[in-house]
């Protein structure tokens, strides 16, 4: 794929880390398509949430910036099939836990836009 297209996947991720990291749900639509498919695959957490849901759960959520937490991430992976379709792997800390998040991203318009986010977590250990 173009080293652009990677560029912009990039800025993705830093968006989405960063909205994350500040709990801000108007930072975190520029990033998730409209029709998000938001799973969570952890043994006994299983859940399954639309856009709107989630964006609930984010605004209701003290910002782990705001609880003093440090921006913990990673992107483990991004790789492309074609130019209107990618996955990233990513992992993060945040809320006492670490996360390993798998993303599919397709084209929306002219842009990059996370169309399902399925992850998972464990209690952090330290």
């Amino acid at each position: 794929m173009t080293p652009a297209a990677h560029k912009q996947v990039g800025e993705l991720m830093e968006a989405y880390f960063e909205g994350l990291h500040q709990a801000d749900s108007a930072m975190l639509r520029e990033v998730f398509h409209p029709q998000l498919a938001y799973v969570c695959a952890t043994e006994d957490d299983e859940l399954y949430l639309d856009l709107e849901t989630y964006m609930s759960r984010v605004d209701r959520r003290e910002p782990p910036t705001k609880r003093g937490d440090p921006r913990e991430e990673e992107i483990l992976e991004i790789a492309f099939a074609g130019d209107r379709l990618a996955r990233v792997s990513a992992r993060m800390t945040m809320m006492g836990r670490d996360f390993h998040d798998l993303l599919t991203l397709v084209r929306y318009g002219a842009e990059w836009r996370i169309v399902a986010k399925v992850f998972s977590y464990v209690p952090r250990k330290d």
